[in-house]
């Protein structure tokens, strides 16, 4: 038998303090966010418990839960107490299975949410158990595909087959069907349901995306799957290396870049999430979803400091295949099965998070010529090669054509690794990492016997070091700049020690890390730029960007200064939500994180600054 078709009808979200705009609804932080995922995509859970983003079955695939980017009309899945609670979470282990417990003035119950990692299919798992007393719990189920645009068929589906007392949503391709031991009602196009749990009681709960042209996937057996994924997420952590500070922080950041992994095809999104802002009402709304070569190099980089070695050939070989081609074809970012063609689009129909619009899908940027890329990409590769990674001919035959390819253009301006939209210009950072790629091309020809132009490499890394000290340095503010026609500075000069341009202790590299500390510096916390200069091409201003503290955490370490990354990185770890997550950027007026969530950046920088704080430690023992 099958349900009346959906009709729109409002519904009352729990008060946020994100209203910047009079017109949009109430926010959740950011912060109040879980992830859950299974390594192919990934959906947010609010403490509440409603599931307000959920793109199936990829992480670029369109959302059938967008209430994150507009209201619940545009999409969510609630399964949380009615009225007032007091609700804390945990992540069970190491491992993304996700317990909240809410506790009432009548009792206590515990919703356990996950996505069964090893299944070759793209399930949500969602169990209510009752712990003391009884709590009323209220269910509602609203799928709209499309980015909220596309209201399914629903129909609920009765009688003694295997697949009877189940909704299922069709729209075009896709269909979702939604198991239980209790299904909500249609009720003015929403399916939504109200009933108590009591002490000892236990509801379970499956939703199952599938081709709609496939038949109905059996059901799962849901506290095998809960067990084998907590065993295979422990399994993973493992290999871990790392003993040093911070080691809860790193495990978990870790554990979010395999998350943020398609562990299918290999490479990893910058985040789950599109157009969270960089500030709140404003145009500065991005899509990441897709794979920046330089974001799969750091984390490639992130994970072999974390003493991993097998399980990075995964990350490896995705940026081989990305790389493989015409060297003048090379981008900075793909989707996760390597496509190139991401058109940036808006999406007008959603308001935005907090009324922040223009809402986006795909970017711009993908087209952008940043010539750092290169050098994230070579250092990666040669520390995959130092870690004793075994490399294919193919491997390195693509690497040494990308080298020979860049002694013909290393010198042309580019957008930089902030993605510029303004004019293009000769960036610092640009330049030192085109050293950078030279340097390890040539350290794989005379450390690890690889054929290459080794000569004319040198001569180019020579001819680059001696312009980017000529051109790059100010010798009047004592610091390099952001680029060769101005004085600003850029927290990307940060990583000059980092890759080995400059030892930490020359005046210059210290010069800069105080110059930046004294331009960059906004409440104990870095930007990227001063946004005031304009040399982005976009209104409006930004927040603090993570990424760019962790990276002071590592140059401070690196200068000998252990006392002042040890406090700024303390503080940098106690802004993580209570599950160990961060976002892009963090507000330090209002305490609140911006932008899109959570981040592979600043959790791979995380991941890097502690391990050189323990690095530089034992070299000063």
């Amino acid at each position: 038998m099958a349900d009346a078709p959906d009709h729109a009808r409002s519904h009352r979200e729990v008060p946020g303090p994100y209203n910047s705009c009079p017109d949009s609804p109430p926010r959740v932080p950011i912060a109040e966010y879980a992830i859950i995922g299974d390594t192919e995509t990934a959906a947010l859970v609010s403490r509440r418990g409603s599931i307000d983003w959920m793109c199936l079955p990829r992480f670029d695939s369109a959302a059938c839960f967008a209430a994150l980017l507009g209201t619940p009309d545009h999409g969510r899945w609630l399964i949380g107490p009615v009225g007032e609670a007091t609700s804390t979470r945990r992540y069970r282990g190491h491992s993304s299975v996700l317990d909240t417990t809410h506790t009432t003035a009548s009792g206590q119950v515990r919703v356990t949410d996950l996505m069964p990692l090893g299944m070759d299919r793209a399930d949500i798992v969602r169990v209510v158990e009752g712990l003391e007393g009884e709590v009323e719990i209220e269910h509602e189920w609203v799928v709209r595909f499309a980015y909220g645009r596309v209201r399914p068929w629903v129909a609920r589906h009765n009688g003694p087959s295997e697949h009877s007392d189940v909704l299922t949503a069709i729209a075009g391709p896709d269909m979702l069907v939604l198991r239980g031991s209790r299904l909500p009602h249609a009720v003015d196009g929403h399916h939504y349901d109200r009933f108590t749990v009591k002490a000892g009681e236990r509801y379970e709960y499956s939703l199952n995306w599938f081709a709609s042209w496939k038949p109905i996937p059996p059901a799962l057996e849901v506290d095998s799957r809960i067990q084998r994924t907590i065993e295979t997420s422990e399994a993973w952590a493992s290999a871990s290396s790392y003993r040093g500070p911070y080691e809860e922080q790193v495990v978990r950041s870790l554990l979010v870049l395999r998350l943020l992994t398609d562990t299918r095809r290999g490479g990893i999104v910058a985040a789950p999430t599109t157009s969270l802002p960089e500030e709140l009402g404003g145009v500065r709304n991005w899509d990441y979803r897709y794979c920046w070569l330089r974001d799969a190099s750091l984390t490639l980089e992130a994970l072999l400091g974390a003493g991993f070695t097998g399980a990075t050939s995964l990350w490896r070989d995705w940026l081989v295949r990305a790389l493989a081609g015409d060297p003048e074809d090379m981008q900075i970012m793909y989707a996760v099965d390597g496509k190139r063609d991401l058109p940036e689009s808006e999406l007008t129909h959603l308001p935005g998070y907090a009324g922040s619009r223009p809402v986006r899908i795909g970017n711009g940027a993908v087209d952008q010529k940043q010539t750092d890329v290169l050098g994230e990409v070579m250092i990666a590769l040669h520390d995959a090669r130092e870690m004793g990674l075994p490399e294919s001919a193919h491997a390195w035959s693509v690497q040494r054509a990308l080298v020979d390819d860049l002694v013909k253009h290393w010198d042309e301006p580019d957008n930089g690794l902030w993605e510029i939209r303004g004019p293009l210009r000769h960036f610092t950072h640009s330049r030192v990492m085109v050293w950078a790629a030279f340097d390890r091309a040539i350290r794989a020809v005379e450390d690890h016997g690889r054929h290459g132009s080794v000569q004319e490499w040198r001569r180019v890394r020579d001819e680059v070091h001696h312009e980017v000290l000529t051109k790059g340095f100010n010798a009047g503010i004592n610091s390099f700049t952001q680029h060769y026609d101005t004085t600003e500075v850029d927290a990307s000069l940060l990583l000059i020690p980092a890759v080995g341009f400059l030892p930490g202790d020359d005046p210059r590299v210290v010069g800069t890390i105080e110059r930046i500390e004294k331009d960059l510096m906004k409440d104990g916390l870095l930007l990227r730029y001063r946004t005031e200069s304009g040399v982005d091409g976009l209104p409006g201003q930004e927040h603090p960007f993570l990424a760019c503290s962790f990276w002071l955490v590592g140059a401070y370490a690196l200068t000998g200064r252990l006392a002042d990354a040890h406090a700024l990185m303390k503080r940098l770890v106690a802004l993580t939500n209570d599950l160990g997550l961060l976002a892009e950027e963090y507000d330090p007026v209002s305490g609140q994180m911006v932008g899109n969530y959570p981040q592979a950046f600043s959790h791979l920088t995380l991941v890097q600054a502690a391990v050189t704080i323990a690095r530089m430690e034992a070299e000063s023992l």
